[in-house]
């Protein structure tokens, strides 16, 4: 059986669709938080259990049977998410799981000036003293576009922080990409990356947003206190603007610049690129 948690969640319910196209349901579990909203999965046959990293027992529970458990990594800022990564690592091994699969970063490396980056080395790190085999998806970015390149559609300018080169990857090939790995007979031990094929800059970026638009889209570099301040006064919390700034500073250090080919290996097709989803995000 292959468990997944965070099934309710964007990333772990699309890795749940995927694999519901390549095993049956009942080789599928998965632990949530609220069964109550998982009962769609339910109805389709899946083993819905009722866990949380705060909770260990309720985790050994909804592990039980598993060969392969995806965790997918934990978001909430004000969180020890390493702690509560840790419980979820404890609960597979005394439930009995051969392989421990995990929602890692792209980056994760010393020195990378963005803070989860550290969290996901120490998870990693937890993984890796487990005695279970492990797997780390070091996932390039996958948020929305617009988060990173700001309101430009409005204003036809990308003012952002100085940045670097991302391969921008779009969510559900990263979970297509999930859900191959859970189901396949390739294992991958240790940290992989899984990224689009490309990487591009924010100023490549207002060139691709300008062909398509037909208009002119600028890119301005924006000084960092600065930003910051922008940020701040727009109503963001100052804390979340300094560590949104720190992903910018990650990038045009190179933190984020490898763009390698395993994603499209595992999907048998080209991952799609950041100007195929601005392409598609205009068309729809």
């Amino acid at each position: 059986m292959i468990v997944v948690t965070g099934a309710t969640g964007g990333l772990g319910g699309a890795t749940v669709a995927h694999l519901l196209r390549r095993v049956p349901a009942d080789r599928i579990g998965v632990s949530v938080r609220d069964a109550a909203a998982a009962r769609h999965l339910a109805d389709r046959g899946v083993r819905v259990r009722q866990g949380s990293y705060e909770d260990p027992a309720a985790l050994r529970d909804s592990f039980a049977g598993a060969e392969q458990v995806l965790l997918v990594s934990g978001n909430d800022p004000a969180a020890d998410l390493v702690a509560l990564h840790r419980n979820a690592v404890g609960a597979a091994v005394e439930a009995g799981v051969r392989r421990i699969v995990y929602t890692s970063q792209q980056g994760a490396v010393p020195g990378n000036p963005y803070p989860p980056s550290d969290i996901h080395r120490a998870t990693e790190a937890v993984l890796d003293d487990s005695g279970v085999a492990w797997t780390a998806l070091r996932n390039g970015a996958y948020g929305p576009l617009d988060q990173v390149l700001g309101p430009w559609r409005r204003t036809g300018v990308i003012a952002q922080p100085a940045d670097g080169p991302v391969p921008y990857t779009d969510r559900d090939d990263i979970a297509e990409a999930t859900a191959v790995v859970l189901a396949g007979d390739r294992a991958f031990d240790g940290p992989v990356t899984l990224t689009a094929p490309t990487a591009v800059t924010l100023e490549e970026l207002a060139g691709i947003a300008s062909g398509l638009t037909g208009a002119a889209v600028r890119r301005v570099v924006v000084d960092d206190a600065r930003w910051v301040a922008d940020q701040v006064a727009s109503g963001v919390p100052e804390r979340m603007a300094r560590l949104l700034l720190t992903w910018y500073q990650a990038a045009r250090t190179g933190h984020f610049a490898e763009a390698g080919p395993l994603l499209g290996e595992l999907l048998g097709r080209e991952p799609r690129t950041a100007a195929d989803r601005l392409a598609a995000r205009r068309t729809a």
